[in-house]
């Protein structure tokens, strides 16, 4: 008789099991899961992060492609203002970096004052960048020589430089002021070991980093021959005059003038 009354009790249970699953409800269905998961004991120790895991692998896949985008948006920008040339556009680890390279074609020699070429690129980049609503590192390098006053090293001069690009995109152009930083890396930073001409005006630059993600910006210490385009250089440096000593040894470069004729 106890054997009898005990499939009996089973047999309901499993009838009211069937009844209460026949048309699911979300809660109900969790509720049971975990009550018989703790029955037979195989609770679940933790919530499942695989989830988020999933979303931020998909953040993450989207991010080249609206750089890609916004890249093509300023090179079209560039191309209307007959600028194309006058910047390189490229990739790499931190975003997309819209490089400046030259610095006598964008600021008078020893100084952080546009030119009319400098204000015309920025115009055309200037407000696809405001639209991108992405965090921006304005990073200044120089080469290596000397500077004049009023900027006592190099790194007052590139930081001055990108000071001056941050203000212009702030205030022309409407770049929101806690999207944009600005970085003066002196001539620790080179683009290439060269001393000649075309090499120093490769390493006087100002870069404007749009960032991915959380990325900060570093610095950019890339070679020149990684580069995807060639911006006009001059020949002229960033100093009026440099007379350099090398590691205490003594040995003097020869006086290099560097002031516009």
């Amino acid at each position: 008789m106890a054997s009898y009354m005990d499939m009996v009790t089973v047999l309901m249970c499993l009838f009211i099991v069937l009844f209460a699953i026949s048309s699911v409800d979300q809660s109900k269905y969790e509720a049971l899961k975990h009550s018989l998961a703790e029955g037979f004991g195989t609770a679940e120790e933790g919530p499942q992060t695989a989830p988020a895991a999933v979303v931020e692998a998909e953040e993450a896949k989207d991010e080249p492609t609206d750089l890609q985008a916004l890249r093509q948006h300023l090179e079209q920008a560039l191309e209307q203002q007959g600028m194309g040339q006058a910047v390189d556009l490229r990739m790499d680890p931190d975003g997309l970096t819209v490089r400046l390279v030259g610095s006598e074609t964008y600021f008078e020699t020893n100084s952080d004052q546009l030119t009319a070429r400098a204000r015309k690129v920025l115009g055309a980049v200037g407000p696809e960048l405001a639209a991108a609503g992405r965090e921006l590192s304005i990073e200044g390098h120089a080469d290596y020589r000397s500077t004049s006053a009023p900027y006592e090293t190099n790194w007052d001069l590139s930081a001055a430089r990108a000071v001056t690009v941050l203000r212009h995109l702030v205030e022309r152009n409407g770049v929101p002021a806690p999207e944009i930083s600005a970085t003066g890396f002196g001539d620790a930073q080179p683009l290439t070991d060269g001393t000649d001409s075309k090499s120093l005006g490769l390493n006087r630059r100002v870069d404007i980093v749009v960032l991915a993600g959380n990325s900060e910006g570093t610095g950019n210490s890339e070679k020149a021959g990684d580069t995807e385009k060639t911006g006009d250089t001059e020949k002229t440096g960033d100093a009026q005059d440099t007379a350099g000593a090398s590691g205490g040894t003594g040995d003097t470069h020869d006086a290099q003038a560097a002031e516009h004729k």
